[in-house]
């Protein structure tokens, strides 16, 4: 896009939203997602959040994607009302040899049924649309492997896919974005943006410490 743009005498204005982590029209619809899956399938005795991995170097370098993991996993848990013993944060689609974030989806679900845990529900936050790393990887090859390990039941729960709530949260966000900046909105608390970004720093200043 850069450079189509470069070649124009008369460029766009442009606007590029970095990130909806932790939008609460887009938590909003992932916690009601997450309900009426339990209102229809009954509930597991845990929730497991299972996000895309990346190597870790990548977040050793300054990538704040393993923080928003983090922040998304803590806010969806306080929209639904899940105490921290209640979910599992884990990282699935490792590649190559290098170490990616941990721990890993696929490991996590082979040692759950040891630990007493016979009935779980996958969520994957992280993407809009479900695809073959959701359908192939998490519902089809990691309830095998669930089941393989003396697992009883693992319900994926989908993704928001073209949902009405996805398409209300997504348009909603484009507006707002389109309407300027949202920290120059009445409602926009610069002591709560700086502590959210202190927060994070630290995390990724512990993470690079462990």
């Amino acid at each position: 896009m850069a450079d189509a743009i470069k070649r124009l005498r008369w460029p766009p204005e442009l606007r590029v939203i970095n990130d909806y982590h932790s939008d609460a029209g887009h938590l909003d619809a992932l916690a009601d997602s997450v309900r009426r899956h339990w209102a229809l399938h009954g509930r597991g005795q845990k929730l497991l959040l299972s996000f895309h991995g990346i190597p870790r170097r990548c977040m050793l370098a300054g990538d704040p994607y393993y923080c928003q993991c983090q922040a998304t996993t803590r806010l969806l848990c306080e929209h639904i009302g899940l105490g921290a013993d209640e979910v599992l944060l884990t990282f699935q689609s490792r590649v190559g040899r290098e170490r990616w974030l941990e721990p890993a989806t696929d490991a996590t679900l082979r040692a759950l049924p040891r630990q007493g845990i016979k009935r779980i529900d996958v969520l994957c936050p992280g993407f809009a649309v479900d695809c073959l790393e959701t359908l192939e990887e998490i519902a089809l090859r990691g309830k095998a492997d669930f089941l393989s390990a003396g697992g009883d039941a693992l319900h994926y729960i989908p993704a928001l896919n073209s949902s009405d709530a996805q398409v209300r949260a997504l348009s909603a966000l484009a507006l707002r974005h389109m309407g300027g900046w949202p920290e120059l909105a009445p409602d926009f608390n610069a002591a709560t943006q700086a502590a959210t970004q202190a927060s994070a720093r630290e995390r990724a200043a512990h993470d690079r410490n462990r």
